[in-house]
């Protein structure tokens, strides 16, 4: 049962991009198509989990026996560095329409406050270690839905007229407030 609470919890009630508010960039910047959001969840999921299990070890077992927990954000941020270059060479490789798709979101993955966040937040909350990537793995399903619905949306807003003065970026930031709105009235689940 507390899994399935993890997972209500990291999915819909503590939203890393609507609740939480990490990952803005690639939420609003790979949005507009379906594929490509499932492509760049998929991409932050396979980096974030990957991130959080080798950043827990290294934390568990080098930075705090050895008392450098101030080297924590930039070793953290080097691992994931090394992981999205791993993400980047096998999509190029496997997929090239997607990695080109992507384009500049894939390489930033890296700077990606979602990824970084996740691997802070498992270790501030001291989850053990099947702990820390379960609630990452649900919270990278979160943020991949969050990218499929503003995608499903946008999608449908490009059928519309929209006004000239909305379009693009302004009716992009407005979905997501009212998309925040929408999933904070999942507060009071938990």
């Amino acid at each position: 049962m507390d899994y399935f609470l993890m997972f209500i919890s990291a999915v819909f009630v503590n939203n890393i991009v609507l609740a939480q508010f990490l990952g803005q960039c690639p939420y609003l910047g790979c949005s507009k198509e379906k594929g490509v959001s499932i492509g760049m969840g998929m991409a932050v999921m396979f980096v974030a989990v990957m991130a959080t299990a080798v950043t827990w070890l290294v934390q568990k077992y080098v930075l705090d026996p050895f008392a450098l927990g101030y080297l924590q954000t930039i070793v953290f941020i080097l691992i994931i560095a090394g992981l999205v270059q791993f993400v980047e060479m096998f999509l190029k490789k496997i997929m090239p329409p997607l990695y080109k798709s992507l384009g500049i979101y894939l390489p930033l993955i890296t700077t990606n406050c979602c990824v970084l966040g996740l691997a802070i937040l498992v270790q501030r909350d001291a989850m053990d270690f099947s702990t820390s990537v379960l609630y990452t793995l649900f919270a990278t399903l979160g943020f991949m839905l969050a990218l499929i619905l503003m995608a499903g949306i946008r999608e449908r807003f490009a059928l519309c007229r929209v006004p000239r003065a909305l379009q693009g970026t302004p009716l992009g930031l407005i979905m997501a407030g009212l998309m925040s709105l929408c999933f904070m009235a999942f507060k009071g689940m938990i």
